[in-house]
């Protein structure tokens, strides 16, 4: 049994017909299915059903195709680990991010990691709230996550990538609209759009945060899971809600953002791995993340939080 005959095995089975089996291998037709004929003839039964106009799998050609496929995938990651072991690192790592919040930096990353390990494979799981993409750092079913400080997971390590400050979404025609920046404790009794509640999110997490340090609890009269949704539902005038500068980007008619009054409310962007991950790919990306998104340098000296208000 040779290895070309699996393959045109599998290229039967995947296509369910000789021809374009015989182009995606870049061979003629007729020796493909000679060596069909010798894998029946060598395995003693029938692989395929065939007549002039349709090609079907036989029961021992499904039970054959699973092992055939492990096999020929197996042989592959040979051939890529010799391969990418003479030009570095090779590998998959798993990414949580939020959409809406990591579209400056994902794509920073990305980006760096295929410019410099092409071999690399980055698996990503978008709207991943951040809480949430934590937890899957620390259960070992994402290797990489976008996360906020603060983070106390044992084993869990995080480098600060960008800091980002709450800020106030507003349907253009609100009466706070027209302010520079708007009072926290002016929102008070206002309806409130955000992330579902116990999502994982820490926007909405800071955002209750900060309303509770003003007074008040906030009135979320509507939930959406990401914050596209959320900003088109406060342009429709749903209500209003506070995010993170990073998602001004996210422009539209009826839209506008302003700064909170008083002390900035920050909050620190970051990556999260566990240290004793043993993924050589996960260095080779935590190596490039360095330089594609170096740690910012310390804010300079500010009045502190208002009363009632964590420090960042």
């Amino acid at each position: 049994m040779e290895l070309r005959h699996l393959e045109g095995f599998l290229a039967v089975a995947e296509e369910l017909h000789f021809g374009r089996a015989a182009r995606r291998l870049r061979m003629a037709q007729p020796p493909l299915s000679q060596q069909i004929r010798r894998l029946e003839r060598e395995l003693g039964v029938q692989l395929f059903e065939r007549n002039t106009r349709s090609v079907r799998l036989t029961g021992a050609g499904e039970s054959f195709l699973e092992p055939v496929r492990a096999v020929l995938d197996a042989l592959d990651t040979a051939v890529r680990a010799a391969r990418a072991a003479g030009r570095g690192e090779y590998g998959r790592v798993g990414i949580g991010f939020a959409g809406a919040s990591s579209h400056e930096t994902l794509p920073l990353l990305t980006r760096a990691v295929r410019a410099a390990h092409p071999a690399i494979e980055l698996v990503m799981t978008g709207q991943t709230y951040a809480n949430v993409a934590l937890d899957r750092v620390a259960d070992g079913s994402l290797d990489l996550g976008f996360v906020r400080l603060p983070v106390n997971r044992p084993g869990v390590e995080v480098r600060v990538i960008g800091e980002e400050e709450l800020v106030c979404a507003l349907p253009s025609d609100h009466p706070l609209a027209a302010r520079e920046e708007v009072p926290l404790d002016a929102l008070a009794g206002e309806p409130f759009v955000s992330f579902p509640a116990n999502s994982g999110s820490t926007v909405r997490d800071a955002m209750v945060e900060a309303c509770e340090s003003a007074g008040f609890d906030p009135r979320v009269v509507q939930e959406a899971p990401d914050s596209y949704t959320i900003m088109a539902l406060v342009a429709a005038g749903v209500g209003v809600t506070l995010t993170v500068t990073s998602v001004q980007h996210i422009q539209q008619n009826g839209l506008v953002y302003r700064p909170l009054a008083g002390p900035p409310i920050r909050r620190q962007a970051a990556l999260a791995w566990r240290t004793d991950n043993p993924s050589a790919a996960l260095r080779s990306v935590l190596a490039v993340a360095e330089t594609a998104l170096p740690t910012p340098p310390a804010p300079v000296t500010r009045p502190g939080p208002r009363r009632g208000t964590p420090a960042d």
